[in-house]
């Protein structure tokens, strides 16, 4: 199954439900299930920003498996349409309208019993049994 990599507290928000974007500067045309794994890398600014939900921030590890249905261009259109879904969650993107890439659009989200491993770059491949949490 493919991975992406994702420094916290963005992992942690997609695998509870807060986040339904991913953003990178190169696009894809995968499409299907992908597991979301919390890299070692600590957006420390972020963090604070998202204190408030009390959310856990494991790193270092496969949190959550969700479906890559789409790869979009993030345009002044679409900087408005995330501004409307959550202006706290998608600021940096809102406000940087210099910064050009893709939003991966990640749907059917499903926590997952946290399985160590180190990350990798772009999209990587973990064939080991996944659990879902109940």
């Amino acid at each position: 199954m493919k991975v992406i990599t994702i420094k916290q507290p963005f992992a942690s928000l997609i695998a509870e439900g807060y986040k339904e974007y991913e953003f990178r500067t190169w696009r894809t045309k995968y499409r299907g299930e992908i597991l979301i794994h919390a890299g070692k890398g600590i957006d420390k600014k972020a963090m604070k920003k998202f204190e408030h939900l009390n959310l856990e921030y494991p790193t270092g590890c496969i949190i959550a498996k969700v479906n890559l249905t789409d790869c979009i261009y993030i345009d002044d259109d679409m900087r408005e349409k995330l501004k409307e879904k959550n202006e706290l969650v998608y600021s940096s993107i809102i406000k940087h309208k210099e910064w050009e890439g893709y939003g991966f659009k990640l749907e059917n989200v499903q926590k997952t019993e946290e399985i160590k491993i180190n990350g990798k770059l772009s999209l990587w491949d973990y064939n080991d049994e996944i659990k879902i949490k109940k």
